[in-house]
C-alpha cells in the first residue's frame, strides 16, 4: 500500500507498472525480450526519474527527461498493439494510464517553470 504522502504521479506510475509487467509476460517469445523489455525499461525509468525529480533541486531537468520517456513509451505501446502483442482493449487501457501520468508530469513541469 502506497504511503499516503506519496505524490499522485508516482503512485499512478507504480500502479501502471504493477498492471503492465504481467501483460508483458504474455508477449510472444519473439517480442518479449526485445519490445517487451524496452517497454518495461522505459516505464521503470519513468518511475525512477519521477522519484529523482521529487528529491532534486532542479526538478525541471528530470521532468523533461520523463516527458521524453513517456513519449517513447507511447510509441512502444502502439507498436506492441500493431504487432498484436497487446489487444486493442489493453492498449487503450495502457494509453489512458500513460496519458494520465503525462498530464500530471506536464502540470508539474509547468509549475516548475513559474518564476
Amino acid at each position: 500500500m502506497p504511503c499516503p504522502k506519496e505524490l499522485s504521479v508516482i503512485t499512478k506510475t507504480y500502479d501502471f507498472l504493477l498492471w503492465l509487467i504481467p501483460m508483458l509476460d504474455k508477449f510472444p517469445r519473439s517480442r518479449k525480450f526485445t519490445l517487451g523489455d524496452r517497454i518495461e525499461t522505459n516505464a521503470s525509468d519513468v518511475l525512477t526519474m519521477l522519484i529523482e525529480a521529487k528529491f532534486s533541486r532542479n526538478k525541471q531537468t528530470s521532468l523533461q527527461k520523463v516527458n521524453l520517456l513517456i513519449e517513447q513509451l507511447r510509441f512502444s505501446l502502439r507498436l506492441a498493439k500493431d504487432l498484436r502483442c497487446l489487444s486493442t482493449k489493453r492498449y487503450g487501457h495502457a494509453a489512458q494510464l500513460v496519458n494520465d501520468i503525462g498530464t500530471e508530469v506536464g502540470a508539474w513541469l509547468k509549475q516548475q517553470r513559474k518564476p
